[in-house]
């Protein structure tokens, strides 16, 4: 009785804890906000074309990520339909928004029920993808930096701005926003670790994870593997980027400048809330302001994409639902 109760209190805490975190950093953030404005930003300031257009991007990007993860699944004899594989897609980023990071697990999982797909293995796969994008966001990263040291020189100099001077402007709230989703980040690690070796003590399955996490080094067609790697990260930039031209106020920023927001933006959705709400709001936010955007306009941006954008990601996993009910299993 008593392990049934710790149990359920670990799993309350896992649902409660992203959502309050969420919810207490959107407060901080949007504290003092005029919520009227938004109301006339929607209606007459925004151009919706914009955003409209941006939507099949990030369509595409999960629909890449399921034909990739299928691809990592064949070197292990896996060979789930494509629509299952972009569906269970669909339904992980949709279901993420609730739990935070459940969506990992229920992909496995809809691809063992309705394909027969063991669900180690793919696990393992999961894992595996997660590695390199993890390798090329961190390459990319570093390019950027290089590429922008010259700017972030130039501009303090015209500016008479310091690094000093920047962070001076962080109130006290800020600099503890900031260190307590660094310390959040370590625990999803220091947690995600101590699942994997739990997994581990069962040898088929830490053999079948083995696998798994291998599975890129005998994928059949390393460049369609590539090409949709590339295709995954340019889909999601696209879909962050169109939305500048949407206000004013950010459409006469450089793709560079929405390559920076979207690298930093990319970091603080690890910060264990629903769909880096709260964390990507102030990561993005500070990042515009750095390149002279108005701290009300940046607010007013990043609640508006990142409100419709996971009204996108709600969307999909609708339809994933109907199509789920509409998936017959696999007959092997």
């Amino acid at each position: 009785m008593q392990l049934v109760m710790e149990k359920t209190l670990r799993n309350i805490f896992r649902i409660v804890l992203p959502l309050v975190l969420g919810a207490a950093i959107l407060w901080w953030m949007y504290r003092g906000f005029r919520w009227e404005e938004i109301e006339g930003a929607l209606r007459g300031d925004m151009r919706w074309g914009w955003m409209l257009l941006s939507f099949p991007f990030g369509i595409s990007a999960q629909a890449f990520r399921g034909l990739r993860w299928r691809q990592m699944l064949e070197p292990m004899d896996e060979h789930p339909r494509r629509c299952s594989c972009v569906n269970a897609i669909f339904l992980s980023y949709a279901s993420s928004l609730v739990i935070p990071r459940i969506g990992e697990l229920l992909r496995c999982g809809y691809l063992s029920r309705y394909e027969g797909t063991k669900m180690s293995r793919s696990v393992g796969t999961v894992v595996t993808e997660r590695l390199v994008d993890i390798v090329l966001i961190l390459a990319v990263s570093l390019l950027v930096v290089l590429w922008q040291v010259p700017l972030f020189v130039h501009f303090m100099n015209r500016t008479g701005m310091s690094v000093q001077s920047v962070l001076s402007g962080f109130s006290l709230m800020g600099y503890l926003v900031t260190a307590l989703c660094l310390v959040l980040i370590l625990a999803m690690v220091f947690y995600l670790l101590r699942r994997f070796r739990l997994l581990g003590r069962s040898r088929q399955v830490l053999a079948d994870l083995r696998d798994g996490l291998l599975s890129v080094r005998h994928v059949r067609n390393k460049s369609l593997f590539a090409f949709y790697t590339l295709g995954i990260w340019v889909s999601y930039y696209l879909h962050f980027y169109l939305t500048f031209f949407c206000f004013s106020y950010t459409e006469h920023l450089s793709p560079m400048v929405a390559l920076v927001a979207f690298i930093v933006g990319s970091f603080a959705v690890v910060v264990p809330t629903p769909n880096g709400a709260g964390s990507w709001h102030f990561a993005v936010k500070t990042v515009l302001m750095l390149y002279g955007v108005a701290s009300t306009d940046g607010a007013m941006f990043v609640l508006i994409v990142h409100s419709i954008q996971t009204l996108l990601v709600g969307v999909l996993g609708v339809l994933g639902v109907l199509w789920m009910m509409g998936t017959t299993r696999k007959v092997s």
